[in-house]
């Protein structure tokens, strides 16, 4: 065998038991802490969210997928005559047609569904326009935060957050004996993903519309917490 090759296989055989004699021998950090610190903030909800929904069933499944679109087409343009962005968005939803099956096997039927969502930050409005849809019902109702009052709302219980950690760090290392510290490891999180489609209450409601029964609108108020952990090295 070459020697230098050798004596290569040599010098790594033996570099792993003494790192790992090495690495016995290390102490452990001194001065270290562990840290949690969060802060809420509790805001009004100002996203409406109202799913619409109709069921049709029937022998043949041209006539029932026909009879959903109509209802759906009817519901769609009422929504669009006072749809606004951001203010008022209106989207279809689920759309499906399957057969129904008899007891004894074998297609008996067709039964389907169609679905319309309302969603945005003027409630008065979409409150106003369930009572003027009369070919869906309600299926759903949704309250939250829109993206804006999210994003606000978490960068200022970030700022609180941080603010009660640093406090913390500082106040620990003195009453530890410590002139400071310095940040080894932190995290940052938010009770939900950034960018919040939080995932609201629902309430169910299987109710007809009626031109003279708009959907009463109380948002509520919802909560923001952001939470800070982490470890700092106190010196």
């Amino acid at each position: 065998m070459n020697t230098s090759l050798f004596s290569a296989l040599v010098a790594a055989g033996l570099a792993a038991p003494i790192a790992t004699v090495l690495a016995a021998e290390t102490p452990p950090p001194q001065g270290v802490v562990n840290l949690t610190a969060s802060a809420s903030i509790e805001v009004t909800k100002d996203l409406l969210t109202v799913s619409f929904t109709t069921t049709r069933e029937g022998q043949d499944a041209t006539a029932v997928q026909s009879q959903l679109k109509q209802a759906l087409d009817a519901a769609l343009a009422e929504a669009k005559k006072v749809a606004k962005p951001g203010l008022l968005d209106v989207q279809t939803g689920n759309f499906a047609l399957y057969p129904r099956y008899a007891p004894k096997g074998g297609i008996n039927g067709w039964q389907g569904s169609a679905e319309l969502i309302v969603e945005g930050r003027d409630m008065q409005a979409i409150g106003q326009l369930t009572g003027r849809i009369t070919t869906l019902t309600i299926g759903r109702v949704a309250y939250g935060l829109s993206r804006s009052l999210r994003e606000k709302t978490e960068a200022d219980a970030s700022a609180q957050a941080i603010a009660s950690y640093r406090a913390k760090a500082a106040d620990y290392a003195k009453q530890f004996g410590y002139a400071g510290y310095t940040l080894r490891e932190v995290n940052v999180s938010s009770d939900q993903p950034v960018g919040f489609v939080n995932a609201p209450m629902m309430r169910s409601r299987a109710m007809s519309a009626s031109a003279e029964e708009a959907l009463p609108v109380e948002a509520g108020k919802g909560v923001v917490t952001v939470t800070v952990n982490g470890s700092v090295q106190m010196k």
